[in-house]
């Protein structure tokens, strides 16, 4: 476990024209807010604006005699004193003006760079960081970097993810997704991600694997697979990636929805628990995901508070 530190100081600032190429250290740089470091290729209006890689983790590497300079991970940021990938997801962190918030832990990776090709191992997926600029400012090494208290208040993080073979093949409009989005935002969610995937589990897996682990959102809903088709295996699924299961929630959603038609009773949905990420599967009508939403939206804060741990447990006397 990470020992908490509140501040820390940044090494070295690296940035690289193109895309794919190896970044090299500046002397400074301007922070864009919702951009990134200004002239950096990986900038964008997208939620891994700036990576972050922390010193120690570089120095670790290069003791098992590797070189690699800063930068050689594709890292923008060289930071000393904190234990990054264990920092949640949504935290903050304040360097003079600027302020960044972290987005993601870790990333997958697709096409190996040079460092890996080198020795056969790049520490960036699995150590490194990224967040997106709320508050822009001009950063240099040396600056202090301070770790901002969690905001309590925060809107819970959601993500949708539709499964629908037509769908995903173009032959079907997907009206789930934007029904449950819609309801999500007039509740006040922050929708993170929304996903259109064919059916089957594999895909579904991974999504919800890097979604609870790598962005680390709040609640995942799943609409559309909950039936009995033989492509119908979003429960499978969804069951494979829980560490716990939370069934009261899918059962409500039964239950209720038999009160509007007796087809509920052939549904196979189910919600679980992944680390601090809650997953619930909804239907594949707009009108049953509406109607499932509304149900369950006003009890379901409670539950996200004590999972990201801003709320305490209730209990009678």
């Amino acid at each position: 476990m990470e020992t908490k530190r509140d501040t820390g100081r940044i090494i070295a600032i690296c940035t690289s024209e193109k895309k794919g190429t190896q970044k090299t250290v500046v002397s400074d740089a301007l922070l864009r807010a919702e951009w990134g470091i200004d002239g950096d290729a990986h900038a964008g209006s997208w939620h891994r604006q700036v990576s972050l890689l922390g010193l120690e983790k570089i120095e670790e590497f290069k003791a098992r005699g590797a070189k690699a300079d800063y930068g050689a991970f594709g890292e923008n940021l060289v930071v000393e004193g904190f234990d990054l990938k264990n920092i949640p997801v949504g935290t903050r962190f304040q360097i003079g003006e600027a302020v960044l918030e972290l987005t993601q832990i870790g990333k997958e990776c697709h096409s190996h760079c040079a460092i890996y090709k080198a020795v056969g191992d790049c520490i960036m997926p699995r150590e490194g960081v990224f967040a997106r600029v709320i508050r822009g400012g001009r950063i240099q090494p040396g600056d202090e970097i301070r770790r901002c208290p969690f905001d309590t208040t925060k809107s819970f993080t959601a993500a949708v993810i539709t499964l629908s073979d037509k769908g995903y093949r173009g032959e079907r409009e997907d009206k789930s997704g934007p029904a449950a989005c819609e309801m999500l935002a007039e509740a006040g969610y922050e929708i993170i991600e929304t996903l259109l995937l064919p059916d089957g589990e594999e895909k579904l897996k991974r999504e919800l694997i890097r979604l609870s682990d790598k962005r680390q959102v709040n609640v995942i809903f799943t609409t559309g697979g909950t039936g009995f088709s033989e492509r119908d295996v979003t429960p499978e699924a969804t069951k494979a990636v829980c560490d716990r299961m939370a069934m009261g929630i899918a059962d409500a959603v039964r239950v209720h929805s038999l009160a509007i038609t007796e087809r509920a009773m052939l549904s196979r949905a189910v919600s679980g628990i992944r680390k601090k990420t809650l997953i619930v599967n909804l239907p594949g009508s707009p009108k049953a995901v509406r109607e499932g939403l509304a149900y369950i939206l006003p009890s379901l804060a409670h539950g996200l508070g004590i999972l990201r741990g801003t709320e305490g447990e209730c209990g009678t006397k």
